[in-house]
């Protein structure tokens, strides 16, 4: 199946956009691990809806504000990194969570005792939709800033471009 990629310029570096047609089913920032997971070899660049309305989504978010809208998105991955991925969307601008607590989320969602912080780390680190299921918002325990694979220095600035009332982050 072919697979459409438009490409955005972002204040922090260039993204690529992936689709099968209707609902994104790729945001990364160019170069960032991971990069195009799962597009395959079949690409064509073509504008789309979808890519209009993700553009929107991009240049209200960049713009500071909350978007108050989203674009229709296709997650093509295990169920697991699907029900991860439900809870990174639950996670509010301006907010934080930290790997433990999506840990237990999970834990209790599956019924289990406990869950790994490094299985929800793996999951997160997967995530094929950057910026919009908002991984670059989880943090260490220590609120240390880990784990993002667009780069540590994309994950703060970030952050700092959505404020909210969070503990100062420990950038390793």
């Amino acid at each position: 199946m072919v697979v459409y990629t438009a490409h955005y310029d972002s204040p922090l570096g260039g993204m690529t956009m992936a689709s099968r047609g209707q609902a994104l089913t790729g945001l990364w920032f160019d170069g960032q691990k991971y990069f195009g997971q799962g597009l395959g070899t079949d690409c064509q660049e073509k504008a789309l809806p979808i890519f209009d309305q993700t553009t929107r989504w991009l240049d209200v978010y960049f713009s500071g504000r909350v978007p108050d809208f989203m674009p229709p998105l296709s997650l093509n991955t295990t169920a697991f990194r699907k029900a991860v991925c439900q809870i990174l969307l639950r996670i509010p601008y301006g907010k934080t969570m930290t790997y433990g607590e999506i840990a237990r989320q999970m834990a209790t969602q599956k019924g289990i005792p406990k869950m790994s912080a490094q299985a929800i780390g793996g999951a997160i680190g997967h995530n094929p939709i950057s910026l919009i299921i908002p991984c670059h918002r989880v943090v260490g325990v220590n609120g240390s800033l880990t784990g993002y694979a667009a780069g540590i220095d994309r994950k703060a600035k970030l952050l700092t471009l959505e404020g909210g009332d969070r503990v100062p982050f420990l950038v390793p």
